[in-house]
């Protein structure tokens, strides 16, 4: 037991001694993640207590739970942190309504968004277009929800058509099971294990998902205050190597994610966010253009896209180009990318 002591001493010492002077004087990372700890933040968490950040030289000061993916944007403006994971498509809009105060996003991880309309089959709503004439809830701030237009476009059906409820995210999920509301907006894999919790069967579970209707969007990356992007390149790289290892290692063990996460937070329901980093991980991470490419970059083409249909949706004053939304420079090397799995 002595033996291991000192042998768990020595590995600790080395440690530090391999991050040295330099880690103590690196510039603190305030990171605030999208949502409440779930599943889907889990990684960030496994890097923090594998050291992926501090062999990195990142000083990471704080790893906070967040408001809503959008709000990530508000966070990282403010100065309040100086990186965050949010929606890129809240980054779109605020970059066009804020000339000269740009923010990067710098590491993708949602590849395709998990936005959904989320009905039951009992609500008779068996396509998109059957969603004329009903109500629906979400919260205000909901991407999904403030992007229903150009779903309702894609779809050949007038969005007016359908009457929203503001109301509070926890509320969401609870009022379509009890019949209140015919359709709410949300990420799926929030929306699908919110209502199995509460009990509705899985085959009353009717999920439109925006991308196969005609709405295909990124959706969560890391985003960086771009002043301290300017002043800390280093920190930021560092920041992207320890979270692509961390995703890397997630979608081969998932379980070991959720662990670290479980430490954090040890009222989570474990096999519940297993399901939900699982179901993340194959609609929104692991998608073929990550499978071929490796993980956290961008295609050009398809953000170029991505800023066109934003653009119509949230009827911005100006229309960006993709190196005012995405900067590449900061990932981790290619062969560091590229999925094992």
């Amino acid at each position: 037991m002595i033996k291991l002591f000192k042998a768990a001493l020595v590995a600790a010492t080395t440690l530090v001694g391999a991050v040295g002077p330099a880690f103590a004087q690196a510039p603190a990372v305030r990171f605030t993640l999208d949502f409440v700890l779930q599943g889907p933040q889990a990684p960030f968490f496994l890097a923090q207590e594998r050291g992926y950040f501090a062999q990195n030289g990142v000083n990471l000061t704080a790893l906070d739970a967040g408001r809503g993916s959008a709000d990530t944007v508000n966070r990282v403006a403010s100065g309040a942190y100086e990186m965050g994971f949010g929606d890129l498509n809240a980054l779109i809009e605020f970059n066009a309504k804020n000339p000269g105060r740009e923010i990067p996003a710098v590491l993708m991880v949602y590849d395709e968004a998990p936005f959904a309309i989320v009905t039951l089959r009992s609500r008779n709503i068996a396509r998109p277009q059957d969603l004329a004439g009903r109500n629906a809830a979400a919260p205000s701030f909901d991407t999904p929800f403030r992007l229903f237009s150009l779903f309702a476009q894609a779809n050949g059906f007038d969005p007016a058509r359908v009457t929203w409820s503001n109301v509070a995210p926890q509320l969401r999920e609870p009022m379509l099971a009890r019949g209140e509301t015919d359709a709410i907006s949300g990420f799926s894999f929030t929306s699908i294990l919110t209502l199995r919790g509460l009990n509705v069967p899985e085959a009353n579970i009717q999920v439109f998902m925006y991308r196969d209707f005609g709405v295909n969007l990124y959706s969560n990356a890391v985003i960086v205050s771009p002043a301290f992007a300017q002043a800390n390149p280093n920190a930021v790289r560092g920041f992207n190597r320890a979270v692509t290892r961390a995703w890397q290692e997630a979608i081969a063990d998932p379980a070991a994610a959720i662990a670290a996460l479980k430490r954090r937070e040890p009222l989570i329901d474990e096999a519940l966010e297993l399901q939900r980093l699982r179901m993340a991980i194959e609609t929104s991470v692991l998608t073929a253009d990550v499978r071929r490419a490796g993980f956290g970059g961008i295609s050009a083409e398809r953000l170029a896209r991505n800023i066109d249909l934003v653009t119509q949706g949230f009827a911005l004053p100006r229309r960006l180009e993709a190196a005012q939304v995405f900067d590449p420079q900061y990932l981790a090397p290619a062969a560091e990318r590229m999925l094992t799995r």
